[in-house]
């Protein structure tokens, strides 16, 4: 049996436009390919020791001979591009109704609400990156003390504040208050508080972002692990993404770094069952400020630290590197782009150099764990459990 599975989320590292990518405006989109043809190339050499670019079709990193892991990549199901969708596609959930979007920003019954409740008036109200529209209102904000309330292409109310002009605590019964109101027919993926720091012209996100998501739609690959006795740790975003359903113990992290050592902490402890990790910079800092350059350098810093989270896996440990969408810094717009992700699987268990092929949904996922674990799954995806074990254990 397996003691544990680490599910390693290398957020919005989409390898590929999927094959109904225009019904998303995102044909031409290849997150990992188009950074390696515009940065001269990625220097990613212990996940490409485990497969990476030997996954099929993939672009900007090269082959070899014998990757120590197996290797694929996986279409979604899901009706989106989210974070949202595509994590809880990976748990053993299909989204078929798209989460509800604002493209021309929230209606006035929506931000009247709003404002009746936190007792300000609200800056903003459209779709726009996060950081441009720090630079277009934060100076209004930092003298009027109202919060800037902004969307995007996802499912998102995303509530910005300078952490000196409205406190930390104020700004999460803000986004509290948002989120009872964005509910039924009104309702997002996600409320996000946003708060930031610094001087007019030179205002930067603070690590104390927190998400106020919906409750998945049904039970995912995390609640049959919690039911069964066993852990569910989530590192990063993940207990937001999930509303804490199915999470036996969560630790947020600030950064990748923080991130990959938290992930090596939690190895090093004596614990049975899933271990789930979210690195967020990928994304946050260099997908949607369009910073290919940032992109391949987090990444190749990220990949540095492989052969360090390898060392800690136990003997029943698998890995399992994976993305829940794509994000090209070379495309246009700011928003998330419809890709494949990677699967790379590693561990003394798993077969060297097993081709995966493409997977019909991120559910793949959920219901390789379920095997590997011994619990119920979900039955939206196939397991490639006996696909990847040495001698089928």
């Amino acid at each position: 049996m397996i003691n544990r599975v680490v599910l390693f989320v290398m957020d919005s590292v989409g390898i590929g436009a999927l094959p109904d990518a225009a019904d998303f405006g995102d044909v031409g989109a290849n997150t990992l390919g188009n950074i390696a043809l515009t940065t001269g190339g990625i220097n990613m050499k212990n996940l490409r020791n485990l497969g990476m670019g030997n996954i099929d079709g993939l672009k900007g990193i090269e082959p070899i001979e014998n990757p120590k892991g197996a290797y694929g990549r996986s279409e979604e199901v899901s009706n989106g591009k989210d974070t949202t969708t595509g994590h809880w596609e990976m748990a053993g959930l299909h989204v078929i109704e798209p989460f509800q979007t604002f493209p021309d920003g929230f209606p006035p019954e929506i931000i009247e609400k709003f404002e009746s409740k936190v007792g300000r008036k609200v800056l903003g109200n459209k779709p726009a990156s996060g950081t441009v529209i720090l630079d277009e209102l934060g100076e209004e904000h930092m003298k009027t003390g109202n919060p800037i309330v902004y969307t995007s292409a996802d499912s998102v109310f995303q509530i910005a504040a300078h952490e000196e002009v409205i406190p930390l605590a104020e700004l999460y019964k803000m986004c509290e208050a948002a989120r009872e109101i964005m509910m039924g027919e009104y309702a997002v993926a996600r409320i996000i508080a946003r708060p930031f720091s610094g001087e007019v012209g030179a205002f930067n996100r603070t690590p104390n972002r927190r998400d106020y998501s919906l409750d998945p739609m049904g039970e995912t690959i995390l609640d049959f692990a919690k039911t069964a006795g066993l852990d569910v740790i989530g590192v990063g975003k993940i207990e937001d993404i999930y509303n804490g359903r199915g999470i036996t113990e969560a630790i947020h992290t600030k950064d990748n770094m923080a991130g990959i050592d938290a992930t090596i902490d939690y190895l090093k402890k004596n614990n049975r069952g899933i271990i789930f990790t979210n690195l967020v910079d990928f994304d946050a800092k260099y997908g949607h400020r369009r910073d290919a350059i940032g992109y391949k350098n987090a990444l190749e810093e990220m990949d540095a630290r492989i052969p360090e989270i390898l060392d800690h896996l136990g003997p029943r440990d698998i890995i399992i590197f994976t993305a829940d969408h794509g994000n090209d810094p070379t495309y246009k717009g700011t928003d998330h782009t419809r890709e494949y992700v990677p699967i790379i699987v590693y561990g003394d268990m798993v077969k060297e150099n097993v081709n995966l092929g493409t997977r019909k949904s991120f559910a793949d996922i959920a219901e390789t764990i379920a095997d590997l674990l011994e619990i119920s799954g979900t039955g939206k995806g196939e397991s490639f459990k006996d696909l990847i074990l040495i001698d089928h254990q």
